[in-house]
């Protein structure tokens, strides 16, 4: 079965940083582009990131640009997000996802 298993939300203060990691089992990880997603209070899911199955190409969107870096290790079947300068608007359940499916989330909280 394939699991996304999201990690290391959390409070943290406006301005500050979180390093969330997703372990991903049960297909080839390495072979797959992967994504960030997110869910805000009461809204739609939105899409944050993109990295290449390489790492090679990475994308986000305009609301988390020069912020945010995704990142990937394809021997440990991790992928990661390292979120600085943090805004209360980035409050949500960041999910990952490959091929349309996402898995549990972790909940951030951006919150003085």
């Amino acid at each position: 079965d394939v699991q996304l298993q999201a990690s290391g939300g959390g409070l943290v203060q406006p301005g500050g940083s979180l390093r969330l990691s997703c372990a991903a089992s049960g297909f080839t990880f390495s072979s797959y582009a992967m994504r960030w997603i997110r869910q805000a209070p009461g809204k739609g899911p939105e899409w944050v990131s993109y990295i290449s199955s390489s790492g090679a190409t990475t994308s986000y969107a305009d609301s988390v640009k020069g912020r945010f870096t995704i990142s990937r290790d394809n021997a440990k079947n991790t992928l990661y997000l390292q979120m600085n300068s943090l805004k209360p608007e980035d409050t949500a359940v960041y999910y990952c996802a490959y091929m349309g499916l996402k898995g549990q989330g972790t909940l951030v909280t951006v919150s003085s």
